[in-house]
């Protein structure tokens, strides 16, 4: 009687003994996902951060004083760039009714209307009609992708090299006549796909 009791007991300890070193494990395992889960979150916040920034600061670049602009570097080179980094909201929302009718609207003003169509507004229609009719290889799949992210890279490499030569220089270029705004800019349209392709490497 007193070993099937001493049995039981022992039972019943291994018993809490396993399910204790369960909880432990499961507490373990929950604090290592929830440290993944915030390092991978904040990763991809920082993308998606970039990624809004870096659409800006090429659409200020298209802007910016454009006849000094146009003459430093190829300024249609930022109309892939956006088309490649403009985040997924506003892509989806040029690219459904209000895109199409924007684009029907500069088509018409640019046909019938030239006088009337200001020279400022060729490249940002050109942006539109591009996000209408690209093809859906191009607007869903390279542009989601890391191809994508190549692509502005290359991009923003090439944008950065010909405004340091045209400029004179590393330092002529920030302190030229809006040298510095768009050193700053192009610099920031190279960190977001710099940072993009680093998380989709870890």
């Amino acid at each position: 009687m007193g070993k099937q009791s001493y049995l039981a007991m022992r039972t019943q300890q291994d018993t809490s003994d396993l399910i204790s070193s369960d909880f432990k494990e499961l507490t373990f395992a929950a604090k290592k996902l929830a440290n993944h889960a915030i390092k991978l979150g904040s990763l991809g916040f920082g993308t998606s951060f970039l990624e809004w920034v870096a659409s800006f600061a090429a659409i200020y670049l298209l802007i910016l004083d454009r006849t000094n602009w146009k003459t430093n570097i190829l300024t249609g080179l930022l109309i892939p760039y956006i088309f490649f980094s403009l985040p997924s909201i506003l892509f989806n929302l040029f690219r459904g009714e209000v895109g199409k009718w924007i684009a029907i609207v500069a088509v018409i003003l640019r046909l019938f209307f030239p006088r009337r169509f200001p020279d400022w507004l060729e490249l940002p229609a050109a942006l539109i009609l591009l996000i209408v009719v690209a093809p859906g290889l191009l607007a869903s799949t390279i542009r989601s992708n890391w191809i994508g992210v190549v692509i502005c890279l290359i991009i923003a490499c090439y944008l950065l090299q010909e405004h340091i030569r045209a400029s004179g220089g590393f330092r002529n270029s920030f302190t030229k006549a809006h040298g510095l705004s768009n050193s700053v800019g192009i610099i920031i349209l190279l960190v977001y796909p710099a940072w993009a392709l680093l998380v989709e490497l870890l």
